[in-house]
């Protein structure tokens, strides 16, 4: 239940009974002493139509006190006028009782489906192909899709995109340099090129590029070629884009990314549409040459000399360029997947070159008003100097090493901590816990931000790190654990139930209740959870649901160290046991959106 949603409704519908139109504009209470949540939207009608703003807010308490369809009883245990006309509410324990009871007997913790769902085409990870996935390509990829995850669970019909480079210049460079080592080295196969390190091969044909004028205009040429369908170099760009995604699904099988084949989407999956595109545009009068390339020039842009600036959509040699295939991409969305709302997840580098986009794709009439284009924009990896995060050697780190070092260094705690464990368990956890710390602490920053990569605070169990939510699930299961144990003590003779038994034994038929302060805090946090994944889903920011699992995390241990668990008589002990297994699930259903694995023992 998003109780949040819910105030919001009834306060705004007792506002317009008291002739004040506008939102409630609920949110949460910047200190609980006063209350769980404020409505502050009384002060701004107020405002509006020119009447004391806190006569409207006492008016607008006293009709959420009136029976009506807006009515607060029951669910808000106090309603308090403060300031000049802020409104604070107080949630009633009996009702958070009755709504955690109903979460826990719930599969999908009382997460409601969203009433309207939209079909969301999500746009992330998309590294240029024909060279190994590095570090930068780590942000769209895990931020993608954790936002796409949450989606998809709140109901939406969720389309993931690949929008792989795979029809850029570089394929151009890679073809043609595969043809001329051929040339050079014919009588000598060994020296014509290694396509299964594609990294060492790309240097060097890059290096060929920037210091030989004439392979780069050659290889300028094999990119119309490659674009005209020639099927010689076709042929060869299908080798490398081969080899490329190879690499490319072992990073998303180690980063538990729900990217699949058939989510691959590469520029080269317009290419028939390219001339349309550019049709179009010149249909719309939305064409200039410029240099012998084809422009469209928007309001707006201009460069640093105050010049306008153009979105090239194809060059003087006829070849086309990222803004055509992204059009086109656009087109594609819209009249094919339907889209209702666009997310593309890509660094806060490219925010002209979309927002540049999307305002030709609007003027094209391939963007209709009421489909949303969102950049899903991010910072930068940096190392702990500050600087962007490099090799020792200055050089780019490889997505796979990173993956693989978190790995390491966590089966090295794994084996200082548990070294009674059998070494493929121990391989299990290190796997979670390293792959896992590195996720975590990239999303629990806010997206847009830079934030400085290190392993000594990702990997902590202390803080706001992916081991110590791990720990804290293991934590949680462990009681359960011991109530098998206990029970296995009182069936002596016979087969012990065991934890998962035990679970099943208070999942839905105990009664929550709150008595207690402690209890009380913790399941007001509980009850925020799908008002948490609204917000995600709308501001595209999975940082909102680490911080929420922190402090889920932190109102447990409260709770444990001052309400009895296991000691309590019942009815408490299962009610008190119910809310434990109620924060467990709902800590690892957010892991599991976040692509995090949860441990049953740490």
């Amino acid at each position: 239940m998003n109780v949040k949603a819910q105030l919001e409704r009834r306060i705004t519908a007792a506002m317009a009974a008291c002739g004040a139109d506008g939102p409630a504009m609920v949110g949460l209470s910047a200190n609980p002493k006063f209350g769980d949540y404020q409505a502050n939207g009384v002060m701004a009608a107020a405002k509006r139509q020119k009447l004391n703003p806190r006569q409207l807010a006492e008016a607008v308490v006293a009709a959420l006190s009136a029976g009506a369809a807006h009515d607060l009883s029951g669910l808000a245990d106090k309603l308090d006028v403060a300031g000049p006309g802020f409104i604070n509410i107080t949630l009633a324990p009996p009702f958070l009782a009755a709504e955690l009871t109903r979460a826990a007997a719930d599969e999908r913790l009382d997460v409601a489906r969203v009433d309207a769902p939209q079909t969301v085409v999500v746009d992330y990870s998309a590294p240029n192909l024909a060279k190994e996935m590095h570090v930068g390509h780590l942000r769209s990829t895990i931020i993608g899709d954790a936002v796409a995850n949450v989606l998809a669970f709140l109901g939406h019909t969720v389309v993931r995109q690949n929008h792989v480079g795979d029809y850029g210049t570089q394929f151009g460079m890679l073809t043609a340099y595969l043809d001329v080592l051929a040339a050079e080295h014919a009588a000598d196969p060994a020296a014509q090129g290694n396509l299964k390190d594609l990294e060492t091969f790309y240097r060097d044909a890059k290096k060929r590029f920037d210091e030989d004028a004439a392979f780069a205009d050659m290889a300028r040429q094999y990119v119309v070629r490659l674009q005209a369908g020639e099927a010689a170099t076709v042929a060869k760009w299908r080798r490398f884009v081969q080899l490329s995604m190879d690499h490319c699904r072992e990073v998303y099988r180690r980063l538990n990314v729900n990217l699949r084949d058939e989510d691959i989407r590469g520029e080269s999956a317009y290419g028939d549409d390219l001339p349309r595109v550019i049709a179009d545009l010149r249909a719309r009068g939305l064409l200039t040459e410029s240099g012998g390339a084809q422009c469209v020039f928007l309001d707006g842009y201009t460069n640093k000399e105050g010049q306008p600036l153009p979105l090239i959509v194809q060059k003087s040699d006829e070849g086309f360029l990222y803004a055509t295939t992204d059009l086109a991409a656009v087109r594609y969305r819209v009249g094919t997947l339907h889209a209702d709302r666009m997310l593309i997840a890509v660094d806060a580098r490219q925010s002209q070159h979309l927002a540049m986009v999307q305002a030709a794709a609007r003027l094209a009439g391939f963007l209709p008003e009421g489909v949303s284009m969102e950049h899903v924009s991010f910072g930068t990896m940096l190392g702990e100097d500050g600087r962007p995060f490099k090799t020792r050697t200055g050089g780019t780190v490889k997505l796979i090493d990173l993956l693989d070092e978190a790995r390491a260094l966590a089966m090295a705690v794994v084996r200082e901590k548990t070294p009674e464990l059998p070494e493929a368990e121990q391989a299990e956890i290190a796997a979670a816990v390293g792959i896992g710390a590195v996720k975590y602490a990239d999303l629990s920053m806010d997206r847009t931000s830079d934030y400085k990569f290190s392993w000594s605070k990702m990997l902590a169990l202390q803080g706001n790190t992916a081991p110590y939510m791990q720990y804290a699930y293991a934590r949680i299961r462990s009681i359960f654990r011991k109530v098998g144990k206990a029970a296995e003590k009182d069936d002596a003779g016979t087969r012990g139930r065991g934890d998962a038994e035990a679970v099943d034994g208070v999942r839905g038929s105990a009664a929550i209740s709150l008595a207690e302060p402690a209890e009380l805090a913790l399941g007001k946090v509980l009850l925020r959870f799908e008002e948490v994944l609204q917000t995600v889903a709308a501001e595209a920011k999975p940082n909102v649901l680490t911080a929420y699992l922190y402090e889920l995390a932190g109102a447990f241990t409260a709770f444990y160290e001052n309400c009895p668990v296991l000691k309590s008589d019942q009815p408490l002990r299962s009610a008190r046991l119910a809310l434990c297994d109620l924060t467990a699930r709902t800590i690892g259903k957010g892991l599991e959106l976040l692509g995090i694995r949860t441990i049953e023992q740490m």
